[in-house]
């Protein structure tokens, strides 16, 4: 392996490592853990709603350091740094969930809250390195490899956690809860274990002049940020785009998270949940290829808009699925398109922005980012209990308690249908030509 290859594969190699959360964590375990073991007893839209709520808590305070922390590293080449000190806080948090005892519900969001802090702080510095070690002629291949890898690599980890929990006594554990715990500490091994290669073979251009360091390079970090936070409010090109994708962005993530919750807000029993989303996890990772390949060989942006419209189509779907056979079909329609909007999205914008400045300019993009997702779960949660309070009739019988609140879900998923159009919307006006010459432009300057 030349030693070109060995920085792509090594790049790679870290969503192979930390899409175990993703997935195992984030999209898997923890809301089905959440709802039946840390909030027991709570009804089922509050405890939605709690964690839409702590999902936003950590977009805030990740969307909030984002374009410093961003800043601080291109000044001191210390991208690969910044890496490794969130990459391995969020092992720490993720092997601590093991501890954390049923019905505290507080101490889960909180732990749950500093792990996504740890890993989206990581993503940061991982998209920003991703110029350093791909040419514009295969950097929408390369994001759509590293976007593979993460689904591969996920759901391997996923299937032995999944197997672990329906059958937890052939792997020496007492019960299905006692392995959800378990699977905890092996997501925090597999992504602190992979995480090594990335630090070994992945390169970091060193500035050609003395780096500042300490005080001095917090002060010069800073006073970029400001000056790039000027420049970005002129720049026609950067700013729609990252309107737009800050809207679409936040269906995306939002169906990420909060898929599982919902499916089982409306009845469906957490096997059949985990098993959709193993099937999204294996169906991704050749499609995130394909769609890597479609934007080197199409338009990117015409490759985007595929995929929002399939989004679009599966949230109305969503709404009126009865039955588990359906969220199969689902979970397969997302399983084509999650990983390619993904990649295609943060390869589209590594064109529109300056090489030099590649950790500033991704910690916009990643907070904004952030900060979309804030808003989708909050939608869904508020929506949920809104439409729960004028549905609920007066001493309403169980029956019509469960059935109000499953269609309360159902009000509260169809909320994400307007950021998707506002998305598609926004993203129509995107030059990329004229983007282009801007971040040339700002490259020399």
């Amino acid at each position: 392996m030349n030693k070109d290859k060995k920085a792509v594969w090594g790049w790679a190699m870290y969503d192979w490592a930390n899409s175990a959360f993703a997935t195992t964590v984030m999209a898997g375990f923890f809301p089905i853990f959440f709802k039946q073991y840390w909030s027991y007893g709570a009804d089922v839209n509050m405890s939605t709603a709690q964690l839409g709520f702590g999902n936003s808590i950590a977009s805030i305070v990740v969307a909030i350091m984002a374009p410093f922390l961003g800043a601080v590293a291109d000044k001191g080449s210390a991208r690969k740094k910044f890496l490794i000190f969130f990459a391995y806080m969020g092992v720490l948090m993720t092997a601590a969930l093991f501890l954390v005892q049923k019905g505290d519900w507080g101490w889960a969001i909180f732990v749950y809250v500093m792990g996504i802090i740890g890993f989206s702080g990581a993503n940061i510095f991982y998209d920003s390195l991703l110029p350093s070690v791909a040419g514009e002629d295969e950097i929408d291949y390369v994001s759509g490899l590293g976007f593979s890898m993460g689904y591969l690599g996920g759901g391997l980890l996923f299937l032995v956690t999944v197997l672990m929990t329906l059958m937890p006594d052939k792997f020496g554990l007492s019960d299905a809860g006692t392995a959800v715990r378990y699977a905890f500490i092996l997501v925090a091994l597999w992504w602190g274990l992979f995480t090594v290669f990335t630090i070994l073979w992945v390169p970091e251009e060193q500035k050609t002049t003395a780096s500042p360091r300490g005080v001095r390079c917090i002060a010069d970090g800073f006073r970029q940020l400001v000056g790039t936070f000027k420049k970005i409010r002129h720049l026609k090109t950067i700013f729609l785009f990252l309107c737009a994708y800050w809207f679409y962005i936040d269906g995306v993530d939002t169906i990420i998270r909060m898929a599982v919750d919902y499916g089982m807000s409306i009845g469906f029993a957490s096997n059949d949940l985990i098993v959709a989303l193993l099937i999204t996890q294996f169906v991704g990772f050749p499609s995130a290829l394909v769609f890597g390949k479609l934007g080197q060989r199409w338009s990117v942006r015409k490759s985007i808009y595929i995929a929002i419209g399939i989004y679009m189509f599966i949230t109305v779907w969503g709404t009126m699925m009865t039955n588990k056979q359906e969220f199969y079909v689902l979970a397969i329609i997302i399983g084509l398109v999650q990983g390619g909007i993904q990649a295609l999205t943060r390869s589209y914008y590594s064109r529109l922005i300056p090489k030099n400045q590649t950790a500033e300019y991704y910690g916009f993009y990643n907070m904004l980012g952030k900060f979309a997702t804030i808003l989708g779960p909050v939608l869904i949660g508020t929506v949920g209990l809104i439409a729960r309070r004028f549905l609920m009739p007066p001493s309403p019988t169980p029956e019509q308690i469960i059935y109000v609140g499953q269609t309360a879900s159902r009000w509260g998923i169809a909320s994400i249908l307007l950021l998707f159009i506002i998305g598609a919307i926004l993203l129509f006006f995107v030059d990329e030509e004229k983007g282009k010459i801007e971040a040339a432009y700002l490259s020399e300057a």
